[in-house]
C-alpha cells in the first residue's frame, strides 16, 4: 500500500491561521491600546493639574527606588534579604 499523499491544503490553512494569531493578535493590541498622552487627555482638568504637580515627586521616588535596587543587587544575597536588612537598619536608626 503506497503512503498517503501530503495534504498541502490542510497544512497551508494551519500555517495561515497560526500566522494570523501570532502576528495579528499583537498588532491588534498595539492598534487598540491608547498612548499615555491619549490617556492623560481623557483625565478631567483637575486630575491633569494634580498629575502634573506630582510628576516630579513621583519621578524622584522612582529614581531613588531604582538606585536602592542597584545598591541591593551589588551583594551576593537576594535583593529581598538586602531590602529587609536595610529596612531593619532604618527602623533602628529612627528609634
Amino acid at each position: 500500500m503506497p503512503p498517503k499523499p501530503i495534504n498541502w491544503r490542510m497544512y497551508s490553512k494551519m500555517a495561515v491561521a497560526g500566522l494570523t494569531c501570532c502576528v495579528g493578535g499583537p498588532a491588534l493590541i498595539y492598534y487598540v491600546s491608547p498612548t499615555e498622552e491619549e490617556l492623560f487627555l481623557r483625565y478631567n482638568p483637575e486630575l491633569q493639574k494634580r498629575s502634573l504637580e506630582n510628576r516630579v515627586g513621583k519621578q524622584e521616588d522612582f529614581d531613588n527606588f531604582v538606585a536602592r535596587l542597584k545598591e541591593y543587587s551589588k551583594s551576593d544575597r537576594p535583593i529581598w534579604v538586602e531590602a529587609e536588612e536595610a529596612a531593619r537598619k532604618k527602623s533602628q536608626w529612627q528609634d
